[in-house]
């Protein structure tokens, strides 16, 4: 399997065996970018809708730029409604259960807003929910992540950086 400079995984004609042979349903399958190379018909044999294929794409045009591609894909985040129109500051603040945390909170959101950042946060808040509702077990945190407070708040790591005064700008720089 290939992966493109946009982090896409591009299947070919041995990966889709592949996924066959290991009893995956290839018209289950969603996203799936096709290599260029890779001619259809030697798998319709296999396929009963073929009009299901046309759902595959191809990988993405290499003519704009990563920071375009990033900027699309960032306006397509899959996620549910409820969490797509939540209002993220207010949840987050009323997380908060002093006035110490309030302000850290607020001082953090303001620095997520600068960078346009909330439909991260949402994503995030998803993504939590739906680990702990699967009973998925994840790190206790790592890295500059640890360093902010609302991130501890939404319980995507186990650090209170309040308590350890860690400072916020070592994550959001």
């Amino acid at each position: 399997m290939k992966t493109t400079p946009y982090s896409e995984l591009v299947f070919g004609e041995d990966d889709l065996c592949d996924l066959i042979m290991q009893g995956h349903n290839l018209l289950e399958l969603e996203h799936v970018v096709l290599d260029p190379e890779f001619a259809i018909g030697k798998i319709i044999s296999v396929i009963d809708d073929v009009d299901a294929l046309k759902t595959w794409t191809q990988p993405v045009n290499s003519t704009i730029s990563l920071a375009e591609f990033d900027a699309n894909k960032q306006q397509q985040w899959f996620m549910p409604d409820e969490y797509k129109t939540l209002d993220i500051a207010q949840y987050v603040l009323s997380l908060c259960n002093s006035d110490e945390e309030l302000q850290r909170c607020g001082h953090e959101l303001l620095m997520f807003q600068e960078r346009n950042m909330f439909d991260l946060l949402r994503y995030l808040k998803y993504l939590v929910d739906t680990m702990t509702n699967h009973q998925v077990i994840w790190g206790v945190g790592r890295g500059s992540s640890v360093a902010s407070y609302v991130l501890y708040k939404l319980n995507v790591h186990r650090i209170d950086s309040l308590y350890y005064e860690l400072d916020p700008t070592e994550f959001l720089r």
